[in-house]
């Protein structure tokens, strides 16, 4: 598991790894989260250095830029961008043409992924959910079903014939936890972990076993539903920041 969360956590940098047999020169990943935003600099293939910023929607392209000197010592000759965050696609193609003077590469439905998406219309299925169908076949293979735990969680297929059918989209187990906080007056709000026992002795308590086993019960019993409909087998493989705490107790993620 812990293989896949190296990499996938980063989750655009395996597109790195592909395209190493085409250009030998630094390539810059840039992951564009809902909360945060993950990049990862290649040299000829090879993960050289890695950092993680806070999204933040009216972020500069500018501003980004000095981030990037500081952190980088060297500019990258290649930008490859996936993106959850629509705000931000005009920024980083600033940031890309302005400053590193680069053409950027944004991951979207256009590009040949080796795999057919089934999704209607093809344009509105995310980057990320491609990104992690893409990393998915080409470390395991298919089928397999991708679980990525963010902000909010999605939960995709991907048949024996190299099909990507798509999935759900939920409320994020930590979205969950802090909506629970933020519309009710007297709930504390609680840190993420797993419960002790699912019979809470206290509120804290009695609130950290309903989010955590709830929220296991919906990622099993979905996942279950797509085994069930699919027909088939498919190792169920996870990312994403909350993914070790979901994979911990989960009767179906095997990876």
């Amino acid at each position: 598991m812990e293989e896949f969360f190296d990499i996938v956590q980063f989750t655009v940098p395996l597109f790195a790894f592909w395209l190493q047999f085409l250009f030998s020169f630094m390539i810059l990943t840039v992951d564009i989260g809902n909360s945060r935003t993950k990049f990862g600099m290649f040299d000829g293939g090879q993960l050289v250095r890695k950092f993680v910023i806070e999204t933040i929607r009216a972020q500069s392209a500018e501003s980004i830029f000095e981030t990037l000197r500081s952190a980088i010592p060297d500019l990258p000759q290649a930008i490859i961008v996936s993106s959850v965050v629509k705000e931000l696609d005009k920024t980083y193609l600033d940031l890309s043409n302005d400053f590193l003077r680069v053409k950027p590469q944004f991951i979207d439905h256009t590009l040949d992924l080796g795999f057919e998406i089934k999704y209607e219309p093809r344009e509105d299925c995310g980057s990320d959910r491609l990104v992690g169908a893409f990393s998915a076949i080409e470390q395991y293979g298919a089928p397999c079903i991708i679980c990525s735990f963010g902000t909010a969680t999605t939960i995709d297929i991907v048949n024996q014939e190299r099909e990507y059918l798509g999935g759900i989209i939920t409320p994020g187990i930590g979205t969950l936890a802090s909506a629970l906080f933020e519309k009710t007056s007297k709930l504390p709000h609680v840190e993420l972990s797993k419960p002790k026992s699912v019979i809470g002795n206290s509120t804290v308590n009695s609130i950290s076993s309903g989010i955590y086993f709830g929220y296991i019960g919906l990622v099993d019993g979905i996942i279950k539903r797509m085994i069930d409909e699919s027909g088939s087998k498919p190792l169920v493989i996870s990312t994403g920041g909350f993914a070790e705490l979901i994979a911990e107790e989960s009767e179906y993620v095997e990876t």
